[in-house]
């Protein structure tokens, strides 16, 4: 790339098209419209060597409804707070529609402010994200590393970047949205075979119970039969809720993928109690997971949050995600009260453990009374 001729040549062509190519993929992989997101951020800002790349799409309500970036660590983004809103820089690009290259974005009357841990951005360079006269987002970068700025190469570069990368987005939503058409048409199937099953067991039950009720004076043996049925019957019951429930995927993972979802389950936690909550992502985003492995991670975190919340009486709850050599790790660890674990029963362990081997994993749990509580879980990615 040079300034001088400003022209893009046929390797940065090239270039782009990896890029591309690997947002239009990971459509394919069956990611949520986010993680294409994540990947198109990070391919633009590999392709023009900046320190940091972000990608906004705009709500109806001022805000964004996904917001990415790369370069910033977890605990730099909880410093900075909330996701940013359409002001500034961002509502003028949202607004204006057209590319943006500044060789220093404090100095542009359109920059107003930004909060204090954010990290100082200079040279700056966005491009509006377009599906024909429609703005569907604002992709950005700052801080190239190579001296000098961003070119008016660099700005067809990510020109071309973006209008490739409206379809991948274009085709992640409408992927999106027929998976989510056919999780409500499963959905809607399941709650029938529930209704049909539970509904004729819960009227198996009352009459069998009501037959118990008549013979107990007259023949309590007879009764104590009744009884023995409803014991057997409301067991069956039970078990058939169970097996309707555990297929249900909840509609946050299709939407969000596992790692995002996770993470917004914890912000809302934290929110919701006096506890300090957290979420720590490391590793590599893991590709397309089987279902059953997602449920599973996600109810296990659901499970181990639950009970240190509800019996551990803690003051901060760590919830750390890793990907590395072909296995997921699930960690929830807090400082509370702790047990012991030879006489505990209960707290869901039993349930855990049943979903850490039905995702072909494995479950620990190591707590010491009043030295906090660890759940472990391993699983296959």
């Amino acid at each position: 790339m040079c300034e001088r001729t400003g022209t893009v040549n046929a390797h940065e062509r090239d270039a782009v098209l990896r890029a591309v190519s690997s947002a239009v993929l990971a459509v394919t992989r069956h990611l949520s419209v986010r993680e294409v997101l994540q990947v198109i951020v990070r391919s633009a800002r590999q392709l023009l060597d900046a320190r940091y790349a972000a990608l906004g799409v705009p709500d109806d309500q001022g805000a964004f409804e996904e917001f990415v970036a790369e370069g910033i660590s977890d605990e730099e983004w909880e410093a900075i707070g909330p996701t940013p809103r359409q002001h500034g820089m961002l509502g003028a690009m949202l607004r204006e529609g057209a590319p943006v290259r500044l060789a220093d974005i404090r100095k542009d009357p359109r920059f107003e402010w930004w909060p204090r841990a954010h990290p100082v951005l200079k040279d700056f360079i966005g491009v509006p994200i377009r599906d024909g006269s429609e703005v569907l987002g604002i992709i950005f970068l700052s801080n190239k590393r190579t001296p000098g700025g961003f070119t008016q190469a660099d700005e067809q570069l990510l020109t071309m970047f973006a209008a490739h990368a409206a379809i991948a987005l274009t085709n992640a939503r409408l992927y999106e949205r027929g998976r989510e058409l056919t999780l409500i048409e499963e959905r809607t199937r399941m709650a029938r075979d529930l209704h049909d099953a539970v509904s004729q067991k819960l009227f198996s039950l009352r009459l069998t119970a009501q037959a118990a009720a008549a013979f107990m004076r007259s023949d309590p043996e007879r009764a104590a039969q009744e009884i023995e049925r409803v014991e057997r019957m409301a067991g069956e019951a039970l078990a058939e809720l169970r097996a309707v429930i555990v297929e249900l995927r909840p509609a946050e993972l299709d939407r969000h993928g596992l790692v995002e979802t996770l993470r917004k389950h914890v912000q809302l936690l934290d929110r919701l109690h006096p506890v300090t909550i957290g979420f720590t992502f490391e590793g590599d985003m893991p590709g397309p997971l089987p279902p059953p492995t997602e449920v599973a991670v996600l109810r296990v975190a659901q499970e181990a949050l639950h009970n240190a919340l509800r019996h551990a009486d803690p003051t901060h709850i760590g919830v750390r995600l890793s990907h590395a050599r072909a296995r997921l790790t699930l960690e929830v660890s807090d400082d509370g009260t702790g047990f012991d674990e030879a006489g505990v029963h209960g707290l869901g362990l039993p349930s855990m453990s049943d979903r850490a081997e039905a995702a072909g994993g494995s479950l620990a749990v190591d707590s010491r009374p009043h030295q906090g509580t660890t759940v472990r879980l391993e699983v296959p990615a």
